[in-house]
């Protein structure tokens, strides 16, 4: 084991919470008048901040109605989740069990607000094994914009030279190369191995349960 902290997005690397976003995207643009969304097309946006996410979708670059898509949009993906409509992935538990064990620092970093991360890590019982949250609603610029992490490795007391970050977007990708910290791919997600060939990485890994075997734990 390399490293003293594992930073982990959460959606596509750690749980999917593809039912509850969908069901926000559906409530929000068919409220607003738009066609029900195609379940693909919003899982290719699944990671993205969600008004840039409405914007990709619809063409309408106003912020102010993306605001107004994330007003009817939170409150729905919020509750669902909070309701326990997210699954962690296999490997997951496991993985963030064996860092606790070996004394590594666990974070998550995610667009994902923090309400609703909170709900999640409660409702999948994973809370006790992840020792700092940086999400959606705490002021900060999102990904790739570095803050985030390096907020989460000041938490943490760890120096970003000791610290791996974990997930399954090119967004993921630069936002660790931004933040100046090794970046290992997941492939939970829509993006495939390829796409973060322009980025630096240190490892691809298909599942958690490979990254577990990979990280030595």
């Amino acid at each position: 084991m390399n490293y003293d902290a594992v930073l982990f997005d959460f959606d596509y690397t750690l749980g999917d919470a593809t039912e509850a976003i969908y069901a926000g995207f559906v409530h929000g643009l068919t409220t607003m008048g738009y066609p029900k969304p195609d379940l693909e097309a919003v899982r290719g946006t699944i990671g993205m901040v969600v008004t840039e996410a409405y914007a990709l979708l619809t063409g309408d670059h106003r912020p102010e109605e993306g605001q107004r898509f994330y007003s009817l949009f939170h409150p729905m993906a919020r509750d669902l989740q909070a309701q326990g409509a997210v699954k962690l992935f296999p490997g997951a538990h496991e993985l963030l069990k064996a860092l606790k064990e070996q004394g590594a620092k666990t974070a998550i970093v995610s667009t994902k607000n923090m309400d609703s991360l909170h709900a999640i890590l409660g409702n999948t019982g994973i809370g006790d094994l992840v020792d700092q949250v940086v999400g959606g609603g705490m002021g900060l610029p999102s990904k790739p914009d570095p803050q985030g992490t390096l907020l989460a490795l000041e938490q943490l007391g760890v120096d970003r030279t000791r610290a791996l970050y974990c997930g399954d977007t090119v967004i993921d990708a630069q936002t660790a190369r931004n933040a100046g910290v090794d970046f290992c791919a997941v492939l939970n997600g829509t993006t495939p191995a390829g796409d973060f060939g322009a980025y630096p990485h240190v490892h691809i890994a298909p599942d958690l349960a490979e990254l577990k075997n990979w990280l030595g734990i």
